[in-house]
């Protein structure tokens, strides 16, 4: 079963308002706070979910440039036996000896075009596996946030129910420490 957030928080609005119509003004407090807790947890469920898609996204750059990377080394190798093969061949006395020098400075040449693209490559897949441990650490940190203001909606319904204060200043505390975590995701990490 799949969790939708918006879903959710328009459910617990709703739950809201038919609370605000007892006319009671803690019931109505109590209320004011469901609606409230409700938007904050479907804002870091909703980018709670971004963050991991791009955490993935990331990743998944980082393989592709380690493969792009992985080609052009051994593009790199290929160049250099064949470097090497025309070494041979001109040390061993052939009448081809210039053709075999331009052959090695062309090898040469292509090697180094490899190195510096396997290079760039590589460091494209470092920055992109920074993207993603970033993600998905503010993925944690979302998740976390989420979860803490939905035990608060819990708790604001237990309090609806008892009509227990102490109920509510609980479902208020983890609200705050959810929109704690939710700020520490970004500014923090």
């Amino acid at each position: 079963m799949e969790h939708d957030p918006a879903l959710d928080a328009h459910e617990h609005a709703e739950h809201a308002e038919h609370a605000a119509h007892a006319r009671d003004p803690f019931i109505s407090r109590v209320a004011i706070t469901v609606a409230v807790l409700a938007v904050m947890a479907a804002t870091a469920g909703s980018l709670e979910t971004v963050e991991g898609s791009r955490a993935i996204t990331q990743s998944s750059e980082a393989v592709l440039a380690q493969d792009k990377a992985t080609d052009s080394w051994n593009e790199y190798q290929a160049d250099s036996l064949k470097r090497h093969m025309y070494e041979i061949a001109l040390n061993s006395g052939s009448a081809k000896a210039e053709e075999y020098r331009s052959e090695i400075k062309d090898e040469r040449e292509s090697q180094n075009k490899a190195r510096d693209k396997a290079k760039e490559d590589e460091q494209e897949r470092d920055a992109s596996l920074r993207s993603s441990a970033l993600h998905e650490q503010r993925h944690h940190w979302l998740t976390g946030a989420a979860t803490l203001i939905e035990i608060g909606i819990a708790l604001s319904t237990v309090a609806i129910i008892t009509t227990r204060r102490t109920f509510w200043y609980s479902a208020i505390g983890l609200g705050a420490v959810g929109a704690t975590l939710f700020a520490v995701a970004y500014l923090a990490v």
